[in-house]
């Protein structure tokens, strides 16, 4: 019925599964600059990513694909304890669970870590919008003290002017605890909440960051001295995580996109 010989109908077939192994390499090609540029994506973010670009792909055959050519996340596990809750100052009770977030300045959460260097270790402390995950705020420091603490969240006010009211959560540390931050948390007319004793999932959005930033970042480098921190860490966070790292929580869409999408709503 076609007028094709049997033999020239078969040829025909056997070409397509060239032309599979050809969009698969193409495909593997995309996905590898994606990994490149995001060293800690898994595959559902890969195929967002994807997706965002216009490719059209099943998340199973992303992970089929990495999984053949060696891409998949492999994450180093290491820790350094950066929270001294035996002290003298007083402890907040935890107001951040069960919080509905509908805006940005609702919730900041903060946290700290640390990142070796050649002769020892810098410390980093963030702060969190928890409604678009954006940071907000951050530090390096050589110590670890209140001051390395007291600069992310100088630096989260000076960018956002937030009205009275801001619940700001933090583990029980010595360094969010003691009356120095206290105090600039009390003149700004935050509201102070803190994680439960031996809970690490009541900071889980900042951890969350922490775990990220080792992952996409610092385990990629080889950190020598403080001014390599100082370097990358700065431009992960601003560049990488808030603009473009994509976000499973808020949509599969960077923090500063969301936000935008966020003001552009509420001015309608």
């Amino acid at each position: 019925m076609t007028g094709l010989s049997r033999s020239s109908y078969y040829y025909k077939t056997k070409e397509k599964p060239h032309l599979e192994v050809k969009a698969n390499c193409d495909l593997i090609d995309m996905i590898e600059r994606i990994v490149l540029e995001f060293a800690g994506y898994g595959y559902r973010r890969v195929t967002r990513q994807l997706h965002r670009e216009g490719v059209i792909v099943n998340h199973k055959k992303v992970l089929k694909l990495m999984r053949e050519s060696s891409l998949l996340v492999v994450y180093k596990r290491k820790w350094i304890k950066t929270t001294d809750s035996n002290h003298r100052f007083r402890i907040y009770p935890n107001l951040a669970n069960g919080m509905v977030l509908t805006a940005i300045n609702q919730l900041w959460r903060s946290d700290i870590t640390y990142i070796r260097i050649m002769y020892g270790f810098v410390y980093l402390a963030v702060v969190l919008d928890a409604f678009s995950r954006k940071v907000i705020g951050y530090n390096i420091s050589l110590y670890l003290d209140a001051e390395l603490a007291i600069g992310a969240l100088e630096m989260a006010i000076d960018r956002r002017r937030p009205s009275a009211g801001v619940v700001h959560h933090s583990d029980r540390g010595v360094q969010y605890a003691c009356d120095d931050y206290v105090k600039i948390l009390k003149e700004k007319e935050f509201v102070i909440s803190m994680s439960n004793k031996g809970n690490p999932y009541d900071n889980a959005q900042a951890e969350s960051f922490m775990k990220t930033i080792k992952a996409e970042e610092v385990y990629m480098w080889d950190y020598k001295t403080i001014d390599d921190v100082l370097e990358r860490v700065p431009f992960f966070i601003e560049e990488v995580y808030n603009k473009k790292r994509l976000h499973s929580s808020i949509g599969y869409i960077p923090p500063v996109e969301f936000e935008a999408l966020q003001d552009q709503a509420n001015s309608l």
